[in-house]
């Protein structure tokens, strides 16, 4: 009898062993799909930034007039009909990201944002966390790891 019990003991360690792998698949699965609507959302038109918050200073007015193209390619332009900067952007799966400032929340994605000049758009430069995404408004928050400072960043359809 005590056998018996033994065996039934693992058997129900192995199917709860077995159901939280599967828990974790599923997971990154939801997490797959999630990147591919931010994608497909970013490719989806042009876009301007209507706030950008730089810990408690607004920086918005650096970006006024500039508009936003996402490109499938990963490439990311700024005109301003004068002006045209590249840089590049992705959006991935941060649980795979080990320079993520956010470890309390493991199952997000981050969208990575790339300029190299000018010195206002380097500031965008960051792997943000997604706050909010609708078809027309991202909303992005990024925790400085340096000076914990956090910032803030919304992109809006045109």
């Amino acid at each position: 009898m005590k056998k018996l019990t033994l065996v039934m003991a693992a058997m129900v360690c192995l199917v709860g062993a077995s159901c939280s792998d599967d828990d974790s698949k599923s997971t990154n699965n939801n997490n797959a799909a999630d990147v591919a609507a931010v994608i497909t959302t970013a490719t989806s038109g042009t876009w301007k930034i209507t706030s950008f918050l730089e810990d408690t200073n607004d920086e918005t007015n650096h970006f006024t007039g500039y508009n936003f193209t996402f490109g499938t390619n990963g490439s990311l332009t700024a005109t301003n009909g004068t002006n045209n900067y590249a840089g590049s952007w992705s959006v991935t799966d941060s649980n795979s990201s080990s320079d993520d400032d956010d470890s309390s929340n493991s199952n997000d994605i981050d969208f990575n944002i790339n300029f190299t000049t000018p010195a206002d758009f380097e500031e965008l430069s960051d792997d943000w966390d997604i706050l909010e995404r609708t078809a027309t408004k991202i909303k992005l928050v990024d925790v400085s790891g340096g000076n914990g400072g956090t910032d803030y960043l919304t992109f809006e359809k045109n």
